[in-house]
This record gives structure tokens, C-alpha cells and sequence, in this order.
């Protein structure tokens, strides 16, 4: 399946989730994610939740690894123009939404993308080879091509992975483990 068919499908799929059901499926993705055993983490790049795009939420995940790293730091994605920067973010981090509707820090403080150990990656969808199915406006695989190459990147999804996703190219940079409800996919 095309990518531009992926994103129409699982939009309408997320959307159509119940809000029981996304508790739920919450709480399992939060039970796998702490399974895991997790490399030293020191620098992480998370999404902040678009609400209205029914983005899975990620604050519990992080404080987690918060759990783990005390001294953890957190970075968000900022926008300019059309490339996707990197801001150090803190809980109490004023916010203001962009042109899109995603939140972003007020005052912002560049970060080095090369620092970043994990990013929590936003998806619509994903396949069994890790390639995912963001936005269409490739601002992520941009983004994760600045960063070092053994970064980990993980996903999360409410739904099972796709077969194959047909129109994959050199740019797109797949995910090291995607987390669902039922699973842990862990690719190459």
C-alpha cells in the first residue's frame, strides 16, 4: 500500500478509536515500554501530542526513563520554515501552537542533534521492515538523518504493522523497535 493511502486510512482509524479503548491501549503500550531493557539515555527527543490527531501520548513513557535517568533532558521538535529543529523542553516550558497546531517552547534552546541518544518517534502507520508513515511532509526522516546513525528510534502505534509499505525510498530512515497495544516489533 502507498503511503498517501496509508495516511487517509489510519487517520480515519485513529480517529475512530474510542476513548475507553485508548485508555486501555495506553496502558499497555506504557506495560511494554517499561519492559524493555533501555540503553543509557541520556538526551530525548520526544513529540508533544497533537490531541485533535489522536497522537498517542507519550509524558508517561518519558517519565520512565525519567525514572531511570534523573538527570534525563528532554528535547522537542521546533519548526522553521520547513525544517524541524530541536529545543530543550521542560515540564514547566511555556508553550505556544504553530501553524499546524503543535505545541512548541516559547523560548527555545538549540540543541545539537548529534547529542540525541533516543527519539519517540510520531507515526500513523508502520510496516514489518520498521519503515513508518508520518505527516507526508518528511520533516522526521530529515530530522533523524541529522542525528547519529545508532540513535534509537521508537514508535508507537495502536494498530498491528502493515505487510509492506510500497513506496519507500533512500530518505526514509525505519525504526529500531514500534510499540503497540498486543507487541514489541524490534527491527534490524
Amino acid at each position: 500500500m502507498k503511503k498517501a493511502d496509508i495516511r487517509q486510512i489510519y487517520r480515519a482509524k485513529r480517529a475512530a478509536i474510542d476513548p475507553d479503548t485508548v485508555a486501555f491501549n495506553n496502558q499497555c503500550i506504557l506495560k511494554h515500554f517499561t519492559s524493555l531493557r533501555w540503553p543509557a539515555i541520556d538526551y530525548l527527543h520526544r513529540y508533544l501530542p497533537v490531541i485533535n490527531q489522536h497522537e498517542i501520548p507519550n509524558h508517561e513513557l518519558v517519565n520512565f526513563l525519567e525514572s531511570l535517568n534523573p538527570s534525563l533532558i528532554q528535547i522537542v521538535p521546533y519548526m522553521s520554515g520547513d525544517d524541524m529543529l530541536s529545543t530543550i523542553y521542560h515540564k514547566k516550558s511555556e508553550l505556544k501552537k504553530n501553524k499546524w497546531g503543535i505545541d512548541e517552547p516559547v523560548n527555545k534552546i538549540p540543541v545539537d542533534n548529534t547529542l540525541i541518544d533516543g527519539v519517540i518517534v510520531p507515526l500513523l502507520a508502520f510496516d514489518l521492515s520498521g519503515n513508518r508513515v508520518g505527516y507526508g511532509k518528511g520533516c522526521y526522516d530529515r530530522f533523524l538523518s541529522s542525528c547519529r546513525p545508532e540513535v534509537l528510534k521508537v514508535g508507537l502505534s495502536y494498530f498491528a504493522p502493515l505487510q509492506r509499505i510500497t513506496d519507500t525510498d533512500e530518505f526514509d530512515i525505519p525504526l529500531n523497535l514500534c510499540i503497540t497495544p498486543e507487541k514489541i516489533y524490534e527491527f534490524g
